[in-house]
């Protein structure tokens, strides 16, 4: 990762702590080597995904990379994840890179693509087969759940 972009999400980091007192551990830009790429860590949720544990292993994923200063762009990182969440990790492996996965991360990737998404992260809601972006403030959900609202109940 370049510095300039190690630098830019720092500083994202610390406004977030700033802003509302999420925590992070900033050991990792200096004990871990970032990387740009979540491919492997796409493919990871993917491949827990196939076990029932999707969300368990994204919070898995969280935890290490913002809390504990564990690269989740490592596929040994990932591997110890699929442990903790109580994954078949024979069974994790071979999904992780499996050809199968990379077909299903390219469907998805092509999905998001169709999606009105500017930038990450987004908020989306489906309706009535109609996909709509919602506004989002963490400190202030209020302009979110009015737009929801106005959505669903026009």
């Amino acid at each position: 990762m370049p510095m300039a972009l190690r630098a830019t999400i720092q500083n994202h980091w610390r406004t977030i702590e700033q802003q509302l007192g999420t925590q992070f551990n900033h050991a990792f830009w200096t004990e871990c080597e970032p990387r740009r790429s979540t491919w492997i860590a796409c493919r990871a949720v993917i491949a827990a995904r196939n076990q029932g544990q999707e969300e368990s292993m994204i919070l898995a994923i969280q935890h290490a990379y913002y809390l504990q200063a564990r690269n989740p762009s490592e596929a040994e990182t990932l591997s110890t994840l699929a442990t903790e969440i109580a994954l078949d990790v024979q069974q994790f492996e071979i999904d992780l890179f499996s050809p199968h996965t990379n077909q299903q991360l390219a469907f998805e990737i092509q999905t998001s693509r169709q999606w009105p998404i500017s930038g990450f992260p987004s908020l989306l809601i489906e309706h009535q087969r109609r996909i709509a972006k919602l506004p989002f403030n963490y400190a202030d959900p209020g302009s979110t759940l009015k737009t929801l609202n106005t959505l669903v109940n026009p």
